[in-house]
């Protein structure tokens, strides 16, 4: 009795599945984003011959507020593209922001997938706390506050907005 095609893919997928793994999305593995990218930071230097030595707090401000359909292998790209473009001769050369393709710049859903508040990890403890004295240094604009940090509006708003702060507050 012949099998039909899609038998053999289900046999494949039951033998294979005898230790199932959830691995959560990258979104909600915010804290993976850096380590991520410095491991193919160095993977794609050693590949190309570059000598990038770190990513600017601009380009990370936007890495960690992205929310990474493509998860592990969309980072990836983004990473070997950065290295690939990265043209500073300097002593330590850097992935500037504008490195970072455009769409993924910014995080189009306000929030990452869950609905809720990102995980409490040390990057949401620094990034609040550099929002807050930049919002307090600025009276409160954001705007100001955006371009000390040598990031987005959008950006610091999304802060202000997970942070659940009032630069109202700051104005004096």
């Amino acid at each position: 009795m012949p099998s039909s095609p899609g038998a053999s893919a289900r046999d494949l997928y039951y033998r294979l599945n005898v230790f199932p793994i959830h691995l959560p999305p990258l979104r909600e593995r915010r804290s993976d984003i850096l380590l991520l990218a410095d491991h193919f930071l160095q993977k794609y230097n050693a590949a190309y011959g570059k000598h990038v030595k770190r990513i600017s707090t601009t380009a990370i401000n936007m890495m960690m507020a992205y929310h990474w359909p493509g998860n592990v292998r969309e980072l990836e790209n983004c990473l070997e593209r950065a290295v690939l473009t990265t043209t500073d001769d300097a002593v330590v050369s850097r992935i500037h922001a504008a490195a970072v393709p455009a769409d993924q710049r910014s995080h189009p859903h306000g929030h990452p997938a869950g609905g809720g508040r990102e995980p409490e990890t040390w990057w949401n403890r620094s990034s609040g706390r550099s929002s807050i004295d930049a919002l307090k240094r600025h009276r409160g604009v954001a705007a100001s506050a955006a371009r000390h940090l040598q990031t987005t509006q959008r950006i610091i708003n999304y802060r202000i907005k997970h942070l659940g702060i009032s630069p109202k507050d700051y104005r004096q």
